[in-house]
């Protein structure tokens, strides 16, 4: 089964962030994991340990209970972890076959999954509390408040810098993957500023470092507006829900009422019961989409006196009436139901509704597209599931 975009792009983040967490701990380049599902396969070996108790588990005990995967994919994992004594054997002799595993890699683990959805942001505010916890010690001295605030000052550089970047030279794409840098940044600039203040008044002598600090400060909230900013008004321009952090709408939902949330989805046509997109297929039909905007030119008038062929725009539309008045078959209004069980089986269902779809947002056709509430669920009909409403001709 292919892997939708949503999933590669979740799979890419992951991956990013996994490569950026140990490229401090690699030997050399191109020894790191490039495949997300080795570590689901890690985590698959070291969850059969969990279940396995004080008796451990032998090689092929770990890829029967990990059948999920391809055996030689567990076995190799297996062993590339025994390397690294994230597994030892359960006795330290020359024939043993049953191993144990240690905790501090399924740790790591669980560790890795917060920053790929969270980029790091729970742990930089942990940090920021423990530092001002810190500093806030009676037994704290200023050495120790000068490598508090310096140690910030480096941290919020370099998100800064990241962002600045991001938005200056990576498409809007590059930009929403990084998006995590831009989340919560007001709640961190508060705790970071926190820290400042202690250090300040306990410290006068280090306002110096303390400057810079509120420099670096300074600079990354910038960088947020700047690439918050951006990435509005990308998705402003395309509707593509996906450009914004999930953060801005969660909020939106959970804040709005009924009607603007179906404003949202207005002209929208969702193929929920049969996706067969491929990602190849959905990067073409998005890039073509993205050029239907022009206004369409007219076809240049004949030099002989017949008469000029009609413009694609008008033949769209007569096409669109057509098949309009053919599902009508002279009423007023006809059921969505009824549509798609004429339709026999969805592939045809689908076709059908999104011309009935286009006709209901063209300006110059008189015809109303209704949704209603309430499903029709029959295992026998050709689309069992189907969402009532009606299509019906109007007065302008």
């Amino acid at each position: 089964m292919d892997a939708t975009l949503l999933d590669a792009e979740a799979e890419a983040a992951v991956l990013r962030v996994y490569r950026q967490v140990f490229a401090v701990l690699a030997r050399e380049a191109g020894a790191m994991i490039v495949d997300p599902e080795l570590l689901d396969a890690d985590q698959a070996i070291l969850d059969a340990f969990a279940e396995a108790g004080s008796d451990g588990l032998t090689v092929e005990q770990a890829t029967l209970a990990c059948r999920g995967y391809p055996h030689d994919v567990i076995v190799r994992r297996f062993e590339v972890l025994r390397q690294y004594g994230a597994i030892t054997k359960l006795v330290d002799r020359p024939n043993e076959l049953r191993h144990r595993a240690a905790f501090a890699p399924y740790v790591m683990l669980m560790f890795l999954k917060r920053m790929s959805v969270q980029g790091g942001q729970a742990e930089l505010h942990q940090l920021l509390t423990l530092e001002a916890h810190s500093v806030s010690d009676p037994r704290a001295v200023a050495e120790q408040g000068q490598a508090s605030v310096e140690r910030l000052t480096k941290v919020f550089r370099l998100l800064g810098n990241e962002l600045s970047i991001l938005v200056s030279t990576s498409t809007t794409t590059q930009l929403r993957e990084n998006a995590q840098l831009a989340w919560g940044n007001e709640r961190l600039i508060e705790q970071a500023e926190k820290v400042h203040r202690i250090v300040l008044d306990r410290w006068p002598t280090l306002h110096q470092a303390c400057t810079q600090l509120r420099m670096s400060l300074a600079a990354y909230a910038d960088a947020v507006q700047l690439a918050a900013g951006r990435l509005v008004e990308r998705a402003g321009t395309t509707r593509a829900l996906g450009l914004l952090p999930i953060e801005t709408w969660l909020t939106f939902t959970r804040g709005s009422d009924t009607e603007v949330l179906a404003g949202v989805l207005d002209g929208l046509l969702f193929d929920a019961a049969a996706p067969e997109f491929t990602p190849e297929g959905m990067l073409e039909a998005v890039e073509s989409g993205r050029r239907t905007g022009t206004a369409r030119m007219a076809p240049p008038r004949p030099s002989s006196e017949t008469d000029a062929p009609e413009s694609a725009a008008a033949t769209d539309r007569e096409d669109l009436r057509a098949q309009a008045e053919r599902i009508l078959a002279g009423r007023d209004s006809v059921s969505i139901v009824d549509v798609v069980d004429d339709a026999g089986d969805w592939i045809t269902a689908r076709r059908v509704l999104a011309e009935l779809t286009a006709a209901h947002l063209h300006d110059e056709l008189d015809y109303e597209l209704i949704w209603e509430d309430g499903m029709r669920i029959d295992p026998s009909a050709g689309t069992p599931w189907a969402t009532h409403g009606s299509f019906r001709r109007v007065t302008r």
